[in-house]
């Protein structure tokens, strides 16, 4: 049997170092502009007429996805205010701010539940209960609210409320400053540096709307000539992540004075470029990214452009599976 030799302190372990990419610990590698995800030109897919696009890989983030930023500065808010101790999380998600609350939590023992819509991806359903979360599948008219999309929110809210107040805390990314604050601080500065302060236009979707706010008011800080685009899907859509405003709230985060335009993008082209990226550029993405690439493909002018790629397409393979039908299938 082989000895393996002592070190001088065994429990210390190895260090942290950013350089070796060696961490004692998941949250240390969580993105700020001394660790920025990679940001990648997709160019494949792009007209000759468009500028260069970078796409910021966000899926590459410890727990997946985007969210992760978010995640870690709303616990970080409740933290500061004194509103978590003793109490269980509730919040509402499409999936992936609830993926990265429930690993983040998962490391102090603390219980969450999660109201998720329920036509999201049973891939993200099953990724939650596998953090040890309770998933609470809402249909979008489940609560009388103002709006007939935001059942979950509803839910969570009603939650929130109950039992005076004294079992749950919900960290509210749609109403929290700190989902602002969390791309401001980490996801701006990161693309200013990687892109040389040379960006000059940045496209996400419309969700929570904390990263198009918190990036857009940072990029303008700079330089008030970048232009800052949202996506919006159309009304009946089917790209988790995104919000048609015809169809559910405005988020209260949102700051509308840092957007330029608004791009418009239906499900089918949003898919079909979703199936380019994978099949064209080698990028297994999300369909969100897929109708964020779809938007900037229609822009003109000076480049480089910045968009973001909120996810993975590994939690979307039940959505794909329909959309494929029978592509890709022998034949006899």
């Amino acid at each position: 049997m082989t000895t393996i030799p002592t070190t001088k302190n065994p429990a210390a372990g190895l260090g942290r170092d950013g350089a070796l990419r060696r961490f004692e610990d998941v949250r240390e590698m969580l993105p700020d502009i001394d660790n920025p995800t990679p940001m990648l030109r997709v160019a494949r897919v792009m007209p000759e007429t468009a500028p260069p696009l970078y796409l910021k890989l966000e899926w590459l983030n410890p727990f997946g996805s985007i969210k992760d930023r978010t995640a870690a500065y709303l616990l970080a808010d409740l933290e500061e205010r004194g509103l978590l101790a003793g109490r269980e999380i509730v919040e509402a998600s499409s999936g992936n701010t609830a993926i990265a609350l429930a690993a983040l939590a998962a490391l102090t023992g603390t219980h969450v539940t999660v109201t998720i819509p329920d036509g999201v991806p049973v891939e993200k359903q099953v990724l939650l209960r596998m953090l040890g979360a309770e998933v609470w599948p809402t249909p979008d008219d489940l609560c009388p609210v103002d709006n007939p999309k935001d059942g979950a929110i509803a839910l969570a809210r009603s939650l929130a409320a109950s039992f005076g107040g004294s079992r749950y805390v919900m960290p509210d990314q749609y109403g929290n400053p700190a989902n602002v604050t969390a791309h401001y601080e980490t996801t701006g500065p990161e693309i200013w540096r990687q892109t040389e302060g040379r960006v000059r236009a940045f496209v996400a979707g419309y969700g929570t709307c904390g990263t198009i706010t918190g990036v857009g008011r940072f990029l303008k800080e700079q330089d008030s000539s970048i232009r800052v685009i949202a996506v919006e899907p159309q009304k009946g859509h089917r790209l988790p992540g995104l919000k048609s405003f015809a169809e559910a709230s405005i988020p209260s985060i949102l700051d509308t004075g840092v957007i330029d335009e608004v791009i418009r993008v239906d499900d089918g082209p949003a898919y079909e470029m979703t199936k380019r990226l994978f099949r064209e550029e080698g990028l297994m993405v999300g369909p969100s990214t897929g109708a964020i690439v779809h938007a900037a493909s229609t822009l003109t002018g000076d480049g480089p452009v910045v968009g973001v790629s909120p996810d993975s397409g590994l939690k979307y393979a039940s959505y794909f599976a329909d959309i494929l039908g029978n592509e890709g299938q022998p034949t006899l």
